[in-house]
Parts: C-alpha cells; structure tokens; sequence
C-alpha cells in the first residue's frame, strides 16, 4: 500500500537524510517536509512546507496533503547559545504535544518518532545494559533528557486514549555518520580527549544510515513498538582516543564541575556543572529487541560507525588546508 508521509523537522540533520531516503522509496506516493527553516537542499517530487510544528495549523496542513503517516522528527538537540529552556521546552514537548494532536484530529495512521536513549537519564544505578522495559528516568537537570522523558509519557498516554493512532517509537544512542557534528562530536575536536577519573565514559554509537533505514522500514511494513537504536559494542572515551591517535586526560570530576560553574558564570559556554553526569553515567542502550522483534540489525557496529565519522572527519581537514 503507497503511504503520504510528512516528515517534522525535515531540515534537520537527520530529517533531511529521511526527506532524501523518502523520495526514493517505492512504497511512498507522496514526502511532505515540514519545517521552520529551509530545506538544506530540495528534493525532486517532494512538498516542501515551511511550518513550526507549535502552529496549530497542522492539522489543516495532513488532510490537505492525505497524510496518513507523520515521522515526527522536530527537536532541539544541541541547545545554542541563543535558546533557553522554555524554548526547547516549547519544541520538544507542547511541539509534540501539537504534532500528536493534529494526527488525532486529521485521523492519522501512525506517527514514527525519534525519542531518545536519554530519556533512560543518567545514573549511578542504571543497569549495565538498558532494555526497553526499564524506567525513563530522564534527569531535570538536563533539558533534553528530561524533555524526551516528558514526551515518552504523553507517548504512552496517547496509546492508552487514543490506541487508532499507531506509534512506532525509536530511541536512539549517539547518531554518527560522516558529517556529524553536534555537542558529542566537540568531544573529539580538541587536540586531547577529556575524560574524567574513575568513570569509562561509556558511548553506543548507531550510524545514521541505520536510523534511516529503520524508520523507512517502519514505514513500509507499517511497524508498530518501541526500540532502542544502537550498533553493537561499546567505546570508551579511552577508546576513542585511542582511535583517534590522541592524549587521554582524565581529570577529576570535582575539578571538571568547579570549572563548568565558573566557566557558566562567565557565559563563556552554555555548560554547566551537571555535564558531568552527562559523561559519568552514560546510558548503555541493548539492541537485542531491535533485531529479534524489529528485524533489524545495525549494519555497522558502535566501533565502525566511529570509523565512519573519523574518515569524514579527517576528508574534512584535508578539503579546508
């Protein structure tokens, strides 16, 4: 059955790879992109709409195109230093909040959304692997992890009263492809990688073919559930200097935090002292889910999917010299 898909934040890093995917996929009659800022580049055979996913209009936007699935990408995820909280909060969560409510109201199938591995939160306690039954914890010191918290809930709520939209929910772990850069990608830039004493630091990389590949398959065998997205493995911070040939600096968390606060104070970077945890009690993500109920597994593991960044990552210096 050819499904019209409208896909929120089509201009973004990964939207804009789904938008491209999309386009060419058989199984698809029509591609809306919807989003606030202008496409990185149009896509032949696509409608691109520019839209907030706030405006209330968006339910007027799925019965004039005959949406019958939403890919519900819109999100903030690396803060700038011109956004606040109450900003992101506007996005990411009454956003949400608007998308699922004019899926109900335009009687829309389903709705394929990209929560978050962080949603699991960061602590002390959480269990060496993260299956999809254990509890969203996403802390409230860090807005993005508590946010996707926020919409995991309404996500449930949601299935509880209004079971006709069908929801396919994916969390995933660090996205990474050749040109990723975002706030964990800053990690790797300096010309030394900062870890902290007595914490492994801890990250599941999943390339973001494989994330597109994943909601195009939702898509088309009209999936429904939630899974973890994640390669196979695991790399430390002292693996990924390692990989990239450069000076491993543990410091201790108490002098990491006092720098973050004053350096905060300062206005000198958008961080605080809570990043700290951020690094100290990374969520490990399981994938067994996504491959045995799913039926999907990574094509590139955590390892390779690094490997992938750091080629694009050295082709870029290369092209700028």
């Amino acid at each position: 059955m050819s499904r019209a898909v409208l896909v929120t934040g089509s201009s973004g890093y990964v939207g804009s790879l789904v938008v491209d995917a999309l386009g060419a996929e058989p199984t698809v009659k029509r591609v809306v992109a919807y989003d606030i800022r202008p496409p990185r580049h149009p896509v032949d055979g696509v409608d691109h709409i520019e839209g907030d996913v706030r405006n209330q209009g968006l339910a007027d936007v799925l019965i004039r195109f005959g949406i019958d699935s939403v890919v519900h990408l819109a999100a903030i995820v690396t803060p700038g230093r011109k956004t606040d909280r109450d900003l992101e909060y506007t996005v990411d969560v009454l956003g949400t909040r608007n998308v699922l409510e004019a899926c109900r109201m335009a009687r829309i199938e389903r709705i394929i959304i990209t929560s978050s591995g962080a949603a699991y939160g960061y602590h002390p306690d959480n269990p060496p692997l993260l299956t999809e039954t254990d509890p969203l914890r996403g802390n409230a010191t860090f807005a993005y992890a508590h946010h996707k918290r926020l919409v995991e809930e309404m996500l449930a709520e949601f299935r509880d009263n209004y079971p006709a939209l069908q929801q396919l929910v994916f969390r995933p772990g660090t996205i990474l492809g050749a040109t990723t850069r975002n706030q964990i990608t800053d990690l790797f830039e300096r010309s030394f990688v900062l870890g902290l004493r007595g914490a492994d630091v801890p990250f599941v990389f999943i390339w973001d073919q494989d994330v597109v590949r994943c909601i195009i398959k939702g898509i088309r065998e009209q999936a429904t559930g939630i899974f973890n997205l994640a390669g196979d493995g695991v790399m430390t911070l002292a693996d990924i200097a390692a990989t990239l040939n450069k000076p491993y600096v543990r410091l201790p968390v108490w002098l990491v935090r006092r720098a973050l606060t004053a350096l905060k104070l300062a206005r000198l970077t958008q961080y605080g002292p809570e990043q700290v945890d951020f690094l100290r009690y990374r969520p490990v993500l399981d994938n067994t889910r996504l491959k045995t109920e799913f039926g999907y597994t990574p094509e590139l593991t955590t390892a390779q999917a690094f490997d992938l960044y750091r080629e694009g990552r050295n082709t870029r210096k290369l092209e700028a010299i």
